[in-house]
């Protein structure tokens, strides 16, 4: 299967459970022209979280204040306003875990960097709260798991409050073979913020729009192969997506745990690399954790060097390029920002193997899909809403009025057939997969260029929603870094037509430290992050 057929099929309210058919009303599905509300001035806008501490240690500002700043930016913007759509759920209990946070930096002091901050986190990542996890699927409808995900216990030890869930691409975008980015049958469609009739990519789409459009500080997303890079690039964000155990994914409900990883998603580097530091460390529950014992940081904001640019040796992966002249205009630009900023840019490092495992990464996720769903069901107890990925299928058929309005399950399907994971097919995928992306990719361009890190970009301009169709993808360059589960980071490089384009910095296992000392860099001396201002659709008067 080719790259552009591959990402098109795995571009990766109240908290009471509520019946199927009140959640499923005014989820925002219409495919005609996008509201024309603008959205009205914002005190938090693109506050940077060391400003939001400096406010909080001031006294100008408290936990609780922030919180109810965020929750009434998501009333104006994502469900009467502009109707972004990207958040699913709010914290019911964000208040009263906000004024916990104050009463402790009143008397201990604050814990570190994230103590009151605002956080969402995408509706696949386990809360045991009053929100509900479901992927956004109506078959998971008032599914709260007994214990909360990694992800959500180390946020909350940082002191951040979660906020919210955000709506994503429904079980990942992993269902359909012409899903919308951004589509579930819980939550309805994401909107972009910097054109609300264009797609905010997926499948972390809600967390992307979210945190462009200021609705919060920070979020999470989750990626398989392109879910955090993709949002983030199409929503004018910085993402980051970490080597696969740097991050427990115990307690987030999986597509495949040979690349899955979450992810942080802010508005800048500086943000990011925060966040980064408060999600890492060994977890017994996640064994692929236990890799990154000596190569973890607890805070990787040390790497933040404004020129972290002099002397590096980038790789320019061409056979990337090529599929839109303007997206090839900004990389230009772009390199030569880093060249000027003092890196050695190494033309033509390309990964030029890729194809060769696109059909051996779709098998090895539908083989995993079955396997690490069918675990995570199984592991919610007798008391959830469905117990396999045999009961989805029966679920969606029976609400095919709600969950299968557009597009079907073809992808669901298809993993179903698959068997064990002992079966030779599988195995043998899977060690093509590491050969291929590892040692005959980007090992091997990284050794023989003596590179620090390789570069792409990360996609093309948002597409229109199409819920007839499908989504539009062009080209991209996540899949090298998502089958070796390998690093990469993406951060705002231009627009085109007011449509932001990120750059993607990828290279070795466990180069977090010098990938975010790339992107900083680069991202101090190009500044493209500007606020979106919510039109109703792209403006082709600018170029």
């Amino acid at each position: 299967m080719r790259r552009r057929d591959f990402m098109k099929y795995s571009l990766m309210g109240s908290a009471v459970a509520l019946a199927p058919q009140a959640m499923a009303k005014g989820r925002g599905d219409s495919n005609a022209a996008a509201p024309q509300r603008t959205a009205s001035a914002f005190d938090l806008d693109e506050i940077s979280v060391s400003d939001l501490q400096e406010r909080m240690e001031s006294g100008e500002l408290t936990a609780r204040a922030l919180a109810e700043m965020y929750l009434q930016r998501v009333e104006e913007i994502d469900r009467s306003g502009p109707m972004l759509n990207s958040v699913i759920e709010s914290n019911p209990e964000a208040l009263s875990i906000a004024d916990a946070l104050d009463q402790e930096r009143a008397t201990r002091g604050p814990r570190g960097p994230l103590h009151g901050v605002p956080v969402m986190i995408k509706d696949n990542i386990d809360t045991a709260d009053r929100m509900m996890t479901t992927a956004g699927s109506l078959a998971l409808a008032g599914s709260i798991p007994s214990r909360d995900s990694t992800v959500a216990e180390r946020l909350r030890e940082a002191g951040a409050v979660i906020l919210a869930k955000t709506n994503l691409s429904e079980w990942a975008n992993f269902r359909s073979t012409r899903s919308s980015s951004g589509w579930s049958g819980r939550g309805g469609q994401t909107r972009n913020p910097f054109a609300l009739d264009r797609t905010p990519c997926g499948s972390s789409s809600g967390s992307g729009a979210a945190v462009s459009g200021n609705l919060c500080a920070l979020a999470i997303g989750t990626e398989t192969d392109g879910s955090v890079v993709c949002p983030s690039s199409a929503n004018g964000i910085v993402g980051i997506k970490p080597t696969v155990g740097l991050v427990s994914r115990a307690g987030i409900i999986p597509i495949a745990h040979s690349q899955d990883t979450a992810g942080p998603m802010a508005r800048t580097v500086a943000d990011a690399a925060t966040l980064l530091g408060a999600l890492t460390g060994i977890d017994s529950r996640d064994l692929a954790t236990s890799q990154s014992r000596g190569r973890m940081h607890v805070d990787y904001r040390q790497f933040l060097e404004p020129n972290g640019l002099r002397g590096a040796r980038i790789g320019v992966a061409r056979n990337f390029f090529g599929f839109h002249e303007k997206v090839d205009e900004l990389m230009e630009a772009a390199i030569t920002t880093l060249d000027t900023g003092g890196a050695t840019i190494v033309d033509n490092a390309n990964l030029d193997n890729t194809d060769e495992y696109d059909d051996s990464e779709y098998e090895v996720l539908l083989y995993e899909f079955k396997a690490d769903l069918n675990f995570y069901l199984e592991s919610l107890g007798p008391g959830a809403p469905v117990h396999s990925l045999a009961d989805v299928i029966a679920f969606n058929e029976a609400n095919k009025e709600l969950e299968m309005p557009y597009f079907q399950q073809e992808i669901l399907l298809m993993a179903e057939e698959k068997g064990p994971l002992t079966d030779q097919a599988y195995l043998d995928a899977l060690a093509k997969n590491h050969r291929l992306s590892r040692d005959e990719g980007i090992d091997r361009v990284m050794d023989e260029h003596r590179l620090d890190a390789i570069i792409a970009p990360t996609d093309g301009p948002a597409w229109p929603i199409d819920l007839v169709t499908g989504d539009h993808f062009l080209g991209g360059s996540s899949t090298p870094a998502a089958v070796s589960g390998y690093p990469s980071i993406t951060v705002p490089s231009g627009y085109i037509f007011g449509l932001p384009v990120g750059i993607s910095f990828f290279g070795r296992a466990w180069s977090e430290p010098t990938l975010i000392r790339l992107a900083y860099a680069y991202e101090r001396a190009s500044r493209h992050r500007r606020a979106p201002a919510f039109l109703p659709t792209a403006d082709l008067t600018v170029s």
